[in-house]
């Protein structure tokens, strides 16, 4: 069935919505938020599936740690992104899961281009990126990606972008139905 098809889905909504004010509003995502999120979308999950639906949580919940956290690693995304997926997979399925990476991935890429033509540092963008992925490929290491970036006023300039955004959209997406 396509569309929104439980309550838990549209409790998962709120949660993620909240999460983006957060986001925005503060720089981060509470963990207590996370926290009772993630206990929640195990709860509709008991609910829904019984022990079933808490072992495909837990399966997606590790797979989307085990995807993200090398992202993480390198400064990729951020520690509240890693936990808002984590709760995300208490919600949805495996296969759910994988897609809302993906497409918040793609929205993530929207933004981030979005972003750096807006604040005309494309070009600069584009030779830091190319620096840092010729230095990991010779010295076979991965690093902090955004070291060695300008820095304004202590914090690096066109660096982030409030991630929480695309993940929610790709949620809505995703369970929408729309992709």
């Amino acid at each position: 069935m396509v569309g929104l098809t439980s309550y838990s889905q549209y409790f998962l909504f709120l949660l993620l919505i909240a999460a983006v004010f957060m986001d925005f509003k503060h720089d981060r995502i509470a963990n207590g938020w996370i926290v009772f999120g993630t206990l929640t979308g195990a709860a509709f999950r008991i609910g829904e599936n019984g022990l079933y639906g808490v072992c495909s949580a837990a399966v997606a919940m590790f797979l989307s740690i085990c995807i993200l956290y090398p992202v993480y690693k390198i400064n990729g995304l951020g520690a509240g992104d890693v936990k808002l997926f984590l709760m995300i997979g208490s919600f949805v399925t495996i296969q759910q899961m994988l897609r809302i990476i993906i497409v918040s991935f793609l929205i993530g890429a929207v933004f981030s281009i979005g972003k750096l033509i807006s604040e005309a540092n494309f070009k600069e963008r584009m030779q830091y990126l190319f620096s840092y992925m010729c230095d990991v490929l010779r010295e076979r290491q991965w690093k902090l990606y955004g070291d060695n970036l300008k820095e304004d006023h202590g914090k690096v300039t066109g660096n982030k972008i409030h991630f929480a955004l695309p993940v929610c959209i790709s949620v809505m997406f995703i369970l929408g139905g729309i992709y």
